[in-house]
C-alpha cells in the first residue's frame, strides 16, 4: 500500500507542475491576443479603404491591369498559406492546412497549376514531410508579425503576378489564413487577392452604405494602379498575418485552459485515490495492531 501511495503522490506532484505551466501559458496567450486584436482593428480600415480606392480606379478607367483584369484562360495560380511557427494551439494549424489543401484541389480541378507559398514552420514541416513542392517559405515571426514581414512576403508574389505565365508568372493570387471572428471562433478562409473582384468590392461598399467618391487620376490610371498594386497586396497580407496571429493566440489560450482544467480534474481524481490508499493502509495497520494485541492476549491467557 505504501508503494502505491507514493506513486499517487509523485503523479500529483508532476501534474501540479504541468498545471502551473499551462496556466502561465494561458495567461500569456490571453495578454497577447488582446494586443493582436488591437492591431487587427487598427489595420483593417486601411486595408478596406485601399481596396475601395483600387476598385474605384479600376471601375473609373478602361486600363488593362493585372490588379483588376481577369485572364482569358488562367492556367497558373499562387497560393499563400499562413500557419503558425509553434504548436500547443489545438487544431489551429491543421485546420488552415486542410483549407489550403481544399483550395489547391479546387484550383487544380479548374485546370490551374498551383504554386504554394507558406508562412510558418508548421506548414513548412507538413509540406516537407509529405514531399510536396513549396515555391517559397517564411518563418520566425507569426506570433508578432510586422509590416516589414508582409512586405517581404508580398515582393515575390507581386513579381510572379507581373510576370508572364510562360516565364513562371501567375494569373491569380489566393491567400488562405485563419480569420479572427471572436475569442471562441476562428475560421479558416480562402480569399482571392488578385485579380480583384470588382463585383465583390462594389457589394461590400454598398453593404456599408458608403457612397463611392469620384477620383481624378494623375498622371494616368495605369500608373496609379502600378503604384497601388504593391500597397494593396502588402496591406492585405499584413492584415491576414495579424488575423492569423490573433487566431493563434486565441486557440492557444483555449487549448491551455482546457489542459489546465483537465489537470485539475486529474489531480482531484488522484487525490481521491491517494486518500483511499492511505485509508486502506491505516486500516491495515490498525488490523495488524489489533491482531497482534489479540494474539498476545491469547498467549498470556494460555500461559496462565
Amino acid at each position: 500500500m505504501g508503494a502505491q501511495l507514493r506513486v499517487y503522490k509523485r503523479r500529483i506532484k508532476s501534474i501540479s507542475a504541468t498545471k502551473k505551466i499551462t496556466k502561465a501559458m494561458e495567461m500569456i496567450a490571453a495578454s497577447r491576443v488582446v494586443k493582436a486584436q488591437r492591431q487587427v482593428a487598427a489595420s483593417t480600415p486601411y486595408a478596406s479603404e485601399l481596396t475601395r480606392a483600387v476598385g474605384a480606379v479600376a471601375t473609373g478607367s478602361t486600363t488593362q491591369h493585372p490588379l483588376t483584369t481577369e485572364a482569358e484562360n488562367p492556367t497558373r495560380a499562387a497560393l499563400l498559406l499562413i500557419t503558425s511557427d509553434r504548436g500547443l494551439a489545438g487544431g489551429y494549424s491543421s485546420n488552415v492546412i486542410k483549407a489550403a489543401e481544399q483550395a489547391t484541389r479546387t484550383l487544380t480541378e479548374q485546370g490551374k497549376e498551383v504554386d504554394t507559398y507558406i508562412v510558418g514552420r508548421k506548414g513548412v514541416a507538413y509540406y516537407g514531410f509529405r514531399e510536396l513542392k513549396v515555391t517559397q517559405s517564411w518563418t520566425g515571426f507569426t506570433d508578432n508579425p510586422t509590416y516589414a514581414d508582409a512586405k517581404n512576403i508580398a515582393g515575390p508574389l507581386i513579381e510572379a503576378v507581373q510576370q508572364a505565365t510562360a516565364e513562371g508568372g501567375v494569373d491569380e493570387l489566393h491567400i488562405v489564413y485563419t480569420e479572427f471572428v471572436s475569442m471562441l471562433t476562428q475560421t479558416p478562409v480562402d480569399h482571392r487577392l488578385l485579380p480583384l473582384s470588382m463585383e465583390k468590392t462594389a457589394e461590400e461598399t454598398a453593404a456599408k452604405g458608403v457612397i463611392a467618391p469620384l477620383y481624378e487620376f494623375e498622371p494616368s490610371a495605369e500608373e496609379v494602379l502600378d503604384a497601388l498594386l504593391p500597397r494593396y497586396v502588402e496591406s492585405r497580407i499584413y492584415n491576414a498575418l495579424l488575423q492569423a496571429a490573433a487566431s493563434k493566440h486565441a486557440a492557444t489560450r483555449r487549448a491551455m485552459k482546457s489542459a489546465t482544467d483537465n489537470a485539475e480534474e486529474l489531480i482531484k481524481s488522484l487525490t481521491r485515490l491517494a486518500n483511499a490508499a492511505r485509508q486502506a493502509e491505516i486500516t491495515q495497520e490498525i488490523s495488524e495492531i489489533v491482531g497482534g494485541a489479540s494474539a498476545l492476549a491469547d498467549a498470556s491467557a494460555g500461559s496462565d
